[in-house]
C-alpha cells in the first residue's frame, strides 16, 4: 500500500458529466481519486490528464458497476494503488424515458441495475473497511425525480427514490460506526443528459427555476466537496437539492 497522506475518495461514473466535475473537485480539495467509467476510454484518460496540475493521483478504471464482483476488484484494487478508501460518491447513473405503458422490461431493468444497484455495489464493498476504522463517508447522487417523481420516467425515478432510502438506512445503521452518509439531490444539470432539451422545452424549464438557469456539473461538485469534508462532520442521513429554488 502507498504511503500517502493525502484522503481517497473512490467515485463512480466519473469520465462525464456531474461525475467528472467530482472527480476534477476532489483532486483539488486534494484527495486521490480512483473513479470507474464504463465504455470511453478516451473521456477518462482526459480526466486523468485535466487533474494533472493538482499533484493528485487519479486512476480511471473501466467498471461495470450492475457487477459487485467487478466493482469488489475495483475497490481492491483502488485501495492497492492509494491506500485506505475514505469517502465513497456514487455518480453512475442512465436515463431511458418512456411512459409506463411503452417502457420495455430493458428500459426498466438497465436503469435500475445501473442506478440502484450500482449505488448499492458500490457501498457495499466499502462500506465495511469504513466500519471497521470508525471513519469514512458516502455520498450518493440521487435527484429531484427521486424526491418528487417525475411523468415519462417511472423507472428513473423509482431508482433514485431507492437511493434516498437506501442512503438514509446507510446513515442510520452506520452513524455508530462514525460513517456518515447523505444524499445529494441535483436538479436540472447541463450534462449530456439534458443537452437534447428542445428550445421550447429549455425555455419552459428555465421558467420554472427561481434562479433562471439550469445548473452545472461544477454546482453539484461543490456540494459533494462540502460533504465529504470535515466542514460536514455532524451531518447525515440528508438530502440536499441543489435545484436552484426548483422544488421548494
Amino acid at each position: 500500500m502507498p504511503d500517502t497522506q493525502r484522503p481517497v475518495a473512490l467515485v463512480s461514473g466519473g469520465s462525464r458529466g456531474i461525475g467528472r466535475a467530482v472527480v476534477s473537485r476532489l483532486a483539488r480539495d486534494g484527495f486521490d481519486v480512483a473513479f470507474c467509467y464504463r465504455a470511453d476510454a478516451d473521456a477518462a484518460d482526459e480526466v486523468v490528464r485535466s487533474a494533472a496540475g493538482t499533484g493528485a493521483r487519479v486512476v480511471p478504471h473501466r467498471v461495470d458497476v450492475a457487477s459487485l464482483e467487478e466493482v469488489r476488484a475495483f475497490t481492491d484494487a483502488a485501495e492497492s494503488e492509494l491506500g485506505e478508501i475514505d469517502a465513497v460518491v456514487t455518480c453512475a447513473g442512465v436515463v431511458r424515458d418512456n411512459p409506463l405503458v411503452r417502457m420495455t422490461d430493458e428500459d426498466w431493468g438497465e436503469v435500475l441495475r445501473t442506478n440502484l444497484d450500482g449505488t448499492y455495489n458500490m457501498c457495499r464493498a466499502a462500506v465495511f473497511s469504513f466500519m471497521k476504522r470508525r471513519a469514512g463517508c458516502v455520498v450518493t447522487l440521487s435527484s429531484i425525480a427521486g424526491v418528487h417523481g417525475n411523468a415519462m420516467q417511472a423507472n428513473y425515478a423509482a431508482s433514485k427514490a431507492g437511493i434516498i432510502g437506501f442512503t438514509k438506512s446507510l446513515a442510520k445503521e452506520c452513524g455508530r460506526y462514525g460513517v456518515r452518509a447523505n444524499v445529494v439531490a441535483p436538479g436540472l444539470i447541463e450534462t449530456d443528459m439534458t443537452a437534447g432539451l428542445s428550445e421550447a422545452v429549455r425555455k419552459d424549464v428555465l421558467d420554472s427555476v427561481p434562479l433562471g438557469r439550469l445548473g452545472t456539473p461544477d454546482d453539484v461538485a461543490e456540494v459533494v466537496s462540502f460533504l465529504v469534508s470535515d466542514r460536514a462532520r455532524y451531518i447525515s442521513g440528508q438530502v440536499l437539492g441543489v435545484d436552484g429554488g426548483l422544488v421548494i
